[in-house]
């Protein structure tokens, strides 16, 4: 009985989630796992190859890379977090607003959507941080104002399936209020679903705050990030391709732990305890 319930679990599930814990984890404890201070300069030391001394080389600066890539976490991941959380918050109540009540409100909101997703989220991401300057602060808020459309249109999709259900019919005709039939029988059906597309996205968003940090509208140096430590390593990868390889590495192995999860929670049954 045992031996089935261990086949039961899914091991891709659980390798994606050990990885993100563990990156998660790192990043939490980065002052006490971090060889050195990742701001710490030494001209003696630039450019050096990875050894004892420095695991993954030292950048152009003489600054450690790993010490670097560890503290990059914090701004990496906890960016991505803080976009993730502010998104959730302005896309959910309207998506649920328009999906359930639907009439004049959802199609003005939809009009808006549609406007919004008609122009490419990197070129609108882009053009607001252009607008209003590089800055950590500035680019997560243009992140946010970009992808919150997205997730409407998603959730309202979800909202507007459930509520041609027969037993929202029955609810209603029951006496529920719409509060109560939103609360009991819409939202955690969505929340699934919410979760597994917001793992997905947790990937691209990573990949969207390194990329705009790799063309300097992000993090400013001399802050650790991961897209800001590509756009240092540009003018000298050829020569010493290690300071380029590992935070290049570093974001690939969070988007895939991203994919993994998403892929395999799409698949998971959580309450039965098995993959469909």
């Amino acid at each position: 009985m045992k031996l089935k319930r261990w086949k039961q679990v899914n091991v891709g599930l659980l390798v994606g989630l050990g990885i993100l814990l563990s990156i998660s984890l790192i990043g939490l404890f980065a002052p006490w796992i971090a060889p050195h201070d990742p701001l710490a300069v030494n001209l003696a030391a630039r450019l050096q190859t990875p050894g004892w001394a420095y695991p993954f080389g030292t950048d152009h600066l003489g600054r450690c890379i790993l010490s670097r890539i560890i503290y990059g976490i914090r701004i990496s991941v906890t960016s991505a977090m803080i976009i993730m959380f502010f998104t959730m918050l302005i896309s959910v109540p309207i998506a649920l607003l328009t999906g359930y009540v639907r009439g004049r409100t959802d199609h003005m909101i939809m009009r808006i959507i549609d406007s919004t997703l008609a122009i490419p989220d990197i070129v609108l991401t882009i053009a607001i941080v252009g607008l209003l300057g590089p800055s950590l602060v500035n680019m997560i808020f243009a992140i946010v104002v970009v992808r919150w459309a997205s997730y409407v249109r998603f959730i309202r999709s979800l909202v507007v399936k459930i509520t041609q259900e027969e037993y929202i019919f029955s609810a209603k005709m029951a006496g529920n209020s719409n509060f109560r039939i939103v609360k009991r029988y819409i939202l955690p059906q969505i929340g699934m679903p919410i979760i597994v597309f917001s793992a997905l996205d947790m990937g691209k968003i990573v990949l969207n705050i390194a990329g705009l940090s790799f063309l300097g509208l992000g993090s400013q140096p001399p802050t650790p990030e991961w897209g800001a430590m590509l756009n240092d390593a540009t003018d000298y990868f050829q020569v010493t391709p290690h300071v380029m390889l590992f935070p290049g590495l570093a974001i690939v192995l969070f988007v895939l732990a991203c994919q993994l999860v998403s892929e395999k929670l799409g698949k998971y049954d959580i309450t039965a305890g098995k993959e469909m």
